[in-house]
């Protein structure tokens, strides 16, 4: 890099995205101006780095921050380095003719396409034709590709010359790190290649041995590519000699013998197929190199692509156990319809405040296709507290239908929420005289604004009607069940289960504890010792130190399955873990282990679940191992009665959420006259969605619209028109539907299957499907 101050050049004006072309001419202004080391903030541009021939002989580094566009390097001159922080999209360093391009991150189709000089350094993978038609120049070194990972299908087509490298570190493609059909028509060139690989061009190519001067060469570079990429601690586990095998070009004569193809029959049955109309470079010339297509349409394509928009769902949404489509939200706030995306979680869930901003552990975001590379998962809890301004939902006239809920806790209060909003009549029948179950009786202040849950209960209060009721037998329960259309149980786990020790009497469940904590009802003393390290443990642990306790450790018989934020909270807090531990007794001193050693503690708090009270339900109504019997939708082995919750399975509080939702639509769909159904739709396969187009360098998220921008949108379109661009056929069309829906439809008289459409998708909506005329 340049020690020489940087000069910065934006790809963006007032907060508008200029034109690749504008860019390009402030870059050249730079370099006239005198300008050698540049930092060009991109923002999808073309072309960046390329054609700088008047900086002459004088050392240039560019610097690429943000997601550049195609062609970064295109007819780079030599003596130019140029470094992207991130991904880079289609044809980097094509036609490069000496310029030093390093890539931190992946890199798209055609990479080193033409490449005649220089050098390109990607510290990921390579989509298809890298590659392709590279040359050397007696005159020069000849050019070389490095790739950290593997490469696309179609690598090395037509080399003419040059070196690549492929590591076959971590690759996309680890069962075979050339991709399918590398190396047709190779006619010069060298290919170094660690890892597994099949199905190279034997026509034209062939494995040769590795001499002591390739593994001189491959060493020494090996490791000032490293360097270059900043991964120098793969040095050592690269250079096993073993490890590395070397491919060639085929000699004329090697590729000669008794079938040799004339060189008329070569001409017409392959050159000009390949070159002609469709192929390489058909684009570039108005002569028909090519009588006989070598490119079908319509009913001969093998495969046709197909817009499958929204067939699959995005892993936040099918990771999401209330089942909120995350990604139609962050599309809402793109439009900036942020009123409109707040909102529409409250068709899923009574409280998008409460559980998505503060008390959920956010699966969605665990299984965001950006986590799985490397990338920061867009951060949906700036969206979840920003549902606190969420208006209630207009509600419809009554149906007639009424539904007894019985528990008022997260599960029952999400029933009833959903069945009011279908038309129905529903009362939650609980014993306490505020609703909210565990959400405002046990889960401490620490971990949510008590104005944020007050808000949303009060919300709730609008829309369902409250029935304080005494506890349910056996029979108060048969006289719901006849009063009412359908019951649904969701009375929640209410019994703290315990341990069968010595000393057992001593013991303070971890349920009244934090009934008493919350109320400051509670002095837990110097030492508090927890049995039970899950995260209602460390809501227990974080609480006694809010409380004045100085040690708090927590134990278990196995590894803790605490995680998240509570974990994070107790940890912060200094709680101790430890296990495994095995309690023989509970002494005035502390726990007694089956050790024989005493773990100091004032107050022992059992922590080890909570059993359900079964006692009120009638036979008719099945139990298995201490829970409720249910189906896909939460109904019994009574028609009429559904339980959902922890009666039914230990869950998360969003998953008590999204059973009280499934569980009432089933019941909408029976009075409707409708089977019940659950929503079948598979996760979308994440290798379908491409992150190029997206910025690596985010850490965190500072503001809903950056989330909304950054969101991929995986398996819904975003309408970006990306696919109507790169088709090179032009052969596929945006329709209109209504106001506001869209769909892209392929004229097959156009499309020739080139696959370039779900190559370039960044929703992964495309796919290449085998053709079925017939069907």
């Amino acid at each position: 890099m340049s020690k020489t101050p940087a000069y910065t050049i934006s790809g963006k004006e007032n907060g508008i995205r200029i034109d690749s072309r504008l860019l390009e001419e402030r870059i050249q202004k730079a370099i006239e101006d005198g300008h050698r080391n540049l930092v060009v903030d991109a923002f999808g541009q073309h072309g960046i780095g390329g054609r700088l021939w008047k900086a002459g002989n004088d050392k240039l580094y560019i610097k690429v921050v943000g997601p550049p566009g195609q062609r970064l390097g295109s007819l780079a001159y030599p003596n130019t380095t140029i470094e992207i922080m991130g991904p880079v999209s289609e044809d980097v360093g094509w036609l490069n003719a000496g310029a030093e391009i390093i890539v931190h991150g992946n890199a798209g189709n055609g990479a080193a396409n033409a490449m005649a000089q220089g050098k390109l350094y990607i510290a990921g993978n390579t989509g298809s034709r890298a590659m392709t038609m590279t040359k050397k120049n007696p005159r020069f070194e000849p050019p070389e590709v490095w790739v950290l990972g593997s490469v696309g299908d179609y690598f090395g087509e037509f080399m003419a010359g040059g070196i690549a490298v492929i590591c076959g570190w971590k690759s996309q493609s680890p069962q075979n790190v050339l991709g399918y059909r590398p190396l047709v028509g190779m006619v010069s060139g060298t290919v170094y290649v660690r890892g597994p690989f099949d199905g190279y061009s034997k026509a034209d190519a062939k494995e040769v041995e590795i001499s002591d001067e390739d593994w001189s060469w491959l060493t020494s570079n090996l490791k000032a590519y490293l360097e270059k990429i900043s991964r120098q601690e793969l040095l050592d586990p690269m250079s096993v000699r073993s490890d590395w095998r070397k491919i060639t070009a085929k000699g004329p004569q090697e590729k000669g013998g008794s079938n040799r193809m004339s060189m008329s029959n070569f001409h017409q049955n392959v050159w000009n197929a390949e070159l002609g109309k469709g192929g390489l470079i058909g684009d570039l010339s108005d002569m028909d190199m090519s009588p006989i297509p070598l490119i079908t349409t319509g009913e001969l394509r093998r495969y046709v692509p197909v817009w499958e928009n929204d067939k699959y769902m995005a892993p936040c949404q099918a990771t999401c156990p209330s089942g909120i489509p995350v990604q139609e939200r962050w599309r809402l706030v793109r439009e900036g319809r942020i009123d409109e995306a707040v909102d529409m979680a409250l068709a899923y869930s009574p409280f998008p405040a409460t559980v998505c901003g503060y008390l959920c552990p956010n699966p969605c975001m665990g299984a965001c296709t950006k986590g799985d590379a490397g990338m920061a998962p867009v951060d949906i809890t700036l969206l979840g507290k920003a549902s606190i301004k969420a208006k209630t939902p207009k509600l419809p006239e009554l149906s007639g239908k009424k539904v007894a809920i019985i528990g008022g806790g997260p599960a029952g209060i999400s029933a009833a929420w959903q069945l009011r909003q279908a038309g129905h009549e529903a009362f939650i029948f609980d014993n306490a005289e505020e609703i909210g179950g565990k959400i405002t009786s046990v889960i401490p202040n620490t971990r949510i604004p008590k104005e944020v849950i007050s808000k949303e209960l009060e919300r709730v209060r609008d829309v369902v009607g409250h029935v304080q009721a005494s506890e349910i037998t056996k029979a108060e329960f048969e006289k719901i069940a006849a009063e009412y259309d359908f019951v649904i149980i969701a009375t929640g786990a209410q019994k703290p289960r315990t341990l069968p020790v010595p000393g057992k009497e001593r013991l303070v469940t971890s349920l009244d504890f934090l009934l008493k904590s919350k109320a400051n009802a509670i002095k837990p003393g110097k030492n508090v010792v927890v049995i039970g390290a899950g995260n209602v443990g460390c809501d227990v642990a974080t609480e006694a130190k809010r409380l004045g306790a100085e040690t708090v450790t927590l134990i278990d018989v196995q590894k803790p399955a605490a995680f998240g934020k509570e974990k994070e909270e107790a940890e912060h807090v200094g709680a101790i873990f430890r296990y495994p531990c095995f309690t023989s007794e509970i002494t005035s001193e502390g726990v007694k282990l089956t050790t024989g050693e005493i773990i100091p503690a004032d107050t022992v708090v059992v922590s080890i679940g909570d059993a359900a009270d079964l006692d009120f339900l009638p036979e008719r109504i099945r139990v298995e191992k201490g829970l409720i019997t249910v189906n896909d939708v939460f109904q019994t082995t009574d028609s009429k009665i559904f339980a959902i919750g922890d009666i039914v399975k230990a869950g998360l509080i969003t998953d008590a959420i999204g059973a009280g939702r499934i569980s009432a639509n089933a019941i909408s769909d029976i009075i409707g006259g409708k089977r019940p159904q659950s929503d079948t739709r598979l996760m979308i396969d994440k290798s379908r969605v491409k992150l190029e187009y997206f910025d690596p360098r985010i850490l965190e998220y500072g503001d809903n619209e950056q989330c909304g921008a950054e969101c991929a949108s995986c398996g819904k379109c975003r309408d970006c028109g990306i696919c109507v661009a790169v088709c090179p056929e032009a052969a596929i069309s945006r329709k209109q539907i209504g106001f506001t829906d869209f769909e892209y439809k392929v004229n097959p008289d156009k499309c020739i299957a080139c696959g370039f459409c779900a190559g370039a998708c960044p929703c992964g909506i495309w796919n290449m499907t085998v053709n079925s005329p017939l069907e």
